[in-house]
């Protein structure tokens, strides 16, 4: 059995040595407070979003910006709350929410598996990252008039295309975190003999869960900008159909509200992933996070 995760590690110099020495038995002084990591308190990441708008509405309230060329947060707040009331906004959310966790339950599953393959033997990278690297390189809005003639214009062209966009993300992140396993766990699998699918399961896997977490992040985020776009080709329900029919009417307080509600998606998906991601990786130390 050979498994082919490699790791290169430069040569320990004296100096470095007696440096981590020094600093792993340094005792804290007298009355000092250990290191503790720095987060944000609950809110504070929103902090910058609320200047923002009470600067934009200060601004439509002095007349300096046209109801015309953008409506005031206030105007998006009242034409939002009477979608809701009337259930319009509603049906277009769910028929948008649709496209955009099937896209990216499918790309996840998809990169997940092209980065294993490609990240535990030879011959799978060699015939897998070449192509993910080519697709990384292609804009989702350039594979549009390909999907469309091999798919037709229906919801399986667009799950497709947001399934393409997001396994991107999520394959790179892992197969780079698989390939910095460090070797002396691989070497250890060798030496107690673990079977094939032993080592994916207590090696493999749990040393590209950073990785995985790290392209997840981005992959949430990768599928709603996605469907921004492909929501605007022959659709009749979603957000990006609403803002699409609302910018012929020139009803910008509409466009507004579709813009809020892909960036509220954004941040609450980011946001279930990083919770998900620390009790996943409880056993980690992050310092100056």
């Amino acid at each position: 059995m050979t498994f082919q995760i490699r790791s290169d590690f430069g040569p320990r110099t004296k100096s470095s040595g007696t440096m981590r020495a020094s600093v792993a038995h340094a005792a804290p002084a007298a009355g000092a407070k250990p290191l503790a990591p720095r987060r944000l308190r609950a809110g504070g990441i929103l902090l910058g979003p609320a200047v923002v708008l009470v600067l934009w509405e200060i601004a439509s309230l002095a007349g300096w910006i046209s109801p015309r060329f953008l409506a005031a947060p206030s105007t998006a707040l009242v034409t939002g709350y009477e979608m809701v009331a009337k259930g319009v906004l509603i049906d277009h959310f769910l028929a948008s929410a649709r496209r955009a966790y099937l896209g990216l339950g499918f790309g996840v599953a998809i990169g997940l598996i092209l980065a294993l393959a490609a990240g535990l033997s030879r011959a799978g990278e060699a015939s897998i990252d070449g192509l993910v690297q080519i697709k990384r390189a292609i804009p989702t809005l350039a594979l549009i008039p390909l999907a469309i003639l091999w798919l037709g214009i229906g919801e399986v062209m667009k799950v497709t295309l947001i399934a393409t966009s997001v396994l991107v993300p999520v394959y790179i992140n892992t197969h780079a975190a698989l390939r910095g396993i460090d070797i002396r766990y691989v070497e250890l699998a060798r030496t107690v003999r673990l079977t094939r699918s032993e080592f994916i399961r207590r090696v493999a896997l749990p040393g590209a869960l950073p990785g995985f977490f790290t392209g997840l992040r981005l992959a949430v985020t990768t599928c709603w900008t996605s469907l921004v776009v492909l929501e605007q080709i022959n659709t009749s329900e979603g957000i990006g159909y609403l803002m699409n029919r609302a910018r012929d009417y020139g009803q910008t307080d509409v466009i507004v509200v579709g813009l809020v509600i892909y960036a509220a998606l954004g941040l609450l998906s980011d946001a279930a992933v990083r919770l998900w991601e620390r009790r996943a990786l409880a056993y980690r130390k992050v310092i100056g996070s």
